[in-house]
C-alpha cells in the first residue's frame, strides 16, 4: 500500500468504501458483529497481519501454556509488522477474550496500525483508552484458553463472516471495519476519494433544502456542473 492510499482511505467512511466495492461485484466486505471498543474519530488504516483459533481443547489449553515463548497468540503480538493490524479469526465467538490490554499495549508500541477480532477483549475499557484503534464483539473476561487455541500465524482466516487473506487492505471508522483485497487497494481508494467529495456536495444541498431526485444519484445533468463549481470553490 503507497502512502497515497493510505493516506486517501484515512479520509473515507467504511461505507463509502463498500459502495466502491459493490460495484466491482464484491458484497460481502464489511465485518459483521464487529464494532468499535471506543471511537477514535479517525481511521485505521493497515494490512492485514492474521490470527486465527480453533476451538480449545483440553489437554493443549492450560494456563502453562502461555509459558511457551513460542505461543502464537504473543507470537502474533510481536511479529505484527510496524503499520500492519492485527486480525483475529476468535470462530465469532466472543465468550472468551480474543486478547487484553497488556498484549493490545505491546502491540501499539511495536507501531501496530490496530487489532481487530470477531470475538471479545477482555480489559476493554483500559483498551479504550489506548491510543491504538481496536475492534471487537463485545467485552469478554475469561482468558481465550477457556474456549480458543490460537493456532496459526499470518494464513488466510475469517473474520465476522469475511475472508481475510494476509496483505489485505482493511479500513476501520467509528462505525465498522471493511477489508479491500490489496489487488485493488489504490483504484478503490482513488475512487471513494471523488465520491467522498460528491456526497459531501449533497449532503449540503439537502440541507439546503434540495430535492435527493436527480440529485443522489446524479442523474439529472445540472447537478454535475454545479458539483464542478462547487470543488473549484473549495479546492477540491
Amino acid at each position: 500500500m503507497t502512502p497515497e492510499t493510505r493516506d486517501r482511505l484515512a479520509g473515507v467512511s467504511v461505507a463509502t468504501l463498500a459502495t466502491a466495492l459493490y460495484k466491482r461485484g464484491l458484497r460481502n466486505q464489511v465485518l459483521q458483529d464487529v464494532r468499535p471498543v471506543a471511537r477514535k474519530g479517525r481511521n485505521m488504516v493497515g494490512p492485514a497481519f492474521t490470527l486465527r483459533y480453533v476451538p480449545a481443547r483440553e489437554d493443549r489449553n492450560q494456563l502453562v501454556e502461555f509459558r511457551d515463548p513460542r505461543h502464537p497468540q504473543r507470537q502474533a503480538i510481536e511479529q505484527c509488522p510496524e503499520g500492519s493490524i492485527l486480525i483475529m479469526d476468535s470462530r465469532q465467538d466472543p465468550r472468551a477474550a480474543s486478547a487484553g490490554d497488556i498484549l493490545i499495549t505491546r502491540l501499539m508500541v511495536r507501531g501496530g496500525a490496530g487489532i481487530v477480532t470477531d470475538g471479545g477483549f477482555r480489559d476493554s475499557v483500559a483498551i479504550g483508552t489506548l491510543e491504538i484503534p481496536a475492534y471487537h464483539n463485545r467485552p469478554s473476561s475469561p482468558t481465550n484458553l477457556t474456549l480458543h487455541e490460537a493456532i496459526e500465524i499470518n494464513g488466510v482466516i475469517g473474520c465476522g463472516g469475511v475472508a481475510v487473506f494476509p496483505g489485505d487492505v482493511l479500513v476501520g471508522d467509528d462505525d465498522s471495519v471493511i477489508v479491500i483485497p490489496s489487488e485493488i487497494a489504490d483504484e478503490v481508494a482513488a475512487e471513494a476519494v471523488e465520491m467522498t467529495a460528491y456526497e459531501n456536495f449533497v449532503v449540503e444541498r439537502v440541507r439546503d433544502g434540495q430535492s435527493i431526485i436527480g440529485l443522489y444519484p446524479a442523474t439529472d445533468e445540472s447537478n454535475l456542473d454545479r458539483f464542478a463549481e462547487w470543488r473549484k470553490k473549495r479546492g477540491r
